[in-house]
């Protein structure tokens, strides 16, 4: 859980928060911070074509990612220059595609191999605390006027603490092996296909989540340029993505994983869409709420369903997702227009992402029927 907070609250998605306040301090355009964005996306690319390459253990790509995410969120503190931070963001981005995986794979071994699968809701809430502690933390240093180098300090010393801790626990030889996973019996054809529709789905959720993911703060900040107003928005988006997993894996335990993520990509769709159908804080809160607390519920499930259909394969396979899900969201920030604010930038590449959550959604609903019926056909 700490290490998806560091991984995804810190690495991927500290500058998030921080974007308004570097451009209230003058520090950043946010041209500038699209540029920043892309090259945390294009790092977290790499970092998963990477692990799809060389499928290091787990555990072992956890720990490494985790120290690097730490090192290059805290070298942000020491330089002004735009250029180094597009290199930082970018290894950052690369580190934390390591750590998602790594952990990924690691733990939902570990909870399979412990009979407590269900606990996989608390892992990936991690992500949300993660988002929540970062958002909570940018926005006491705003209100305290203090400059974003501080931020970048709190967040670095948080990630170290997380990478050491992480150096002792996280062991490879506490994973239990990926064949002790039950599989579908189909034949080869329905497993490329499922396994090919997983990609292409996964890589459109990427592309459809990462402009609210990126610009609802700043959105907020061309609305109400006060810092203890807008810097609300990203820790509303983190507390409801750590609740989220929680209780859909209470709640929605019992249903295939391909059909939950279909349902978020469903709500996701209304929360993307929102800000650009009528700009204001309503609309901003409740795509917060939508989007926060649909996009680690996705992933999740994306990860689980990875497993089913993958089996002794399943870390390739979440490192395959991962890539497109890199793919996708790299292009997401480079689709904003030149518009002179921030909602009008965000309001065209926002629809149409809705659009496509909601014509991927579709195209998961099929793949749920076609296992469920490979599964009754077995047990015959």
């Amino acid at each position: 859980m700490a290490g998806l907070a560091t991984a995804m609250g810190i690495g991927r998605f500290a500058f998030t928060p921080m974007l308004p306040l570097m451009q209230l301090h003058d520090l950043i355009s946010l041209q500038q911070g699209s540029w920043l964005a892309s090259a945390n996306y294009v790092g977290y690319l790499v970092g998963a074509l990477l692990l799809f390459a060389f499928n290091p253990p787990p555990a072992r790509a956890a720990k490494s990612g985790l120290a690097v995410v730490a090192a290059a969120t805290l070298a942000m503190a020491f330089t002004s220059s735009v250029p180094a931070w597009l290199i930082l963001r970018a290894i950052a981005g690369l580190a934390s595609a390591f750590v998602m995986v790594g952990i990924s794979g690691w733990a939902l071994a570990v909870l399979a191999a412990d009979g407590r699968a269900g606990w996989s809701g608390w892992v990936f809430a991690g992500v949300g605390a993660g988002m929540l502690f970062a958002g909570a933390a940018v926005l006491a240093i705003g209100a305290a006027d203090f400059a974003p180098a501080v931020g970048w300090i709190v967040l670095g010393a948080a990630a170290c603490c997380v990478a050491v801790v992480a150096a002792f626990l996280l062991t490879d030889a506490t994973a239990a092996p990926a064949t002790n996973v039950a599989t579908p019996s189909v034949n080869t054809t329905s497993v490329g296909t499922s396994t090919w529709r997983l990609i292409v789905c996964y890589g459109a959720f990427g592309f459809g989540y990462i402009i609210p993911a990126t610009f609802l703060p700043a959105v907020a900040r061309a609305m109400i340029d006060d810092p203890t107003v807008f810097g609300w928005v990203w820790p509303l988006f983190g507390l409801a993505a750590a609740c989220s997993t929680v209780l859909a894996s209470s709640w929605l335990g019992g249903l295939q994983p391909s059909r939950v993520w279909a349902g978020g990509q469903f709500v996701m769709a209304i929360g993307v869409a929102l800000p650009a159908v009528q700009a204001n804080l309503i609309s901003i809160i409740a795509s917060a709420i939508c989007v926060g607390g649909t996009f680690m519920v996705i992933t999740m499930a994306g990860m689980q369903e990875a497993r089913r259909v993958a089996g002794e394969n399943a870390p390739r396979m979440m490192a395959a997702m991962t890539a497109a899900f890199g793919a996708g969201q790299l292009v997401g920030p480079l689709t904003l227009t030149a518009a002179g604010s921030a909602s009008e930038a965000i309001r065209g590449p926002s629809l149409f992402a809705g659009g496509v959550l909601l014509i991927t959604a579709l195209a998961l609903l099929p793949g749920a029927r076609l296992r469920r019926r490979a599964n009754q056909a077995t047990v015959r």
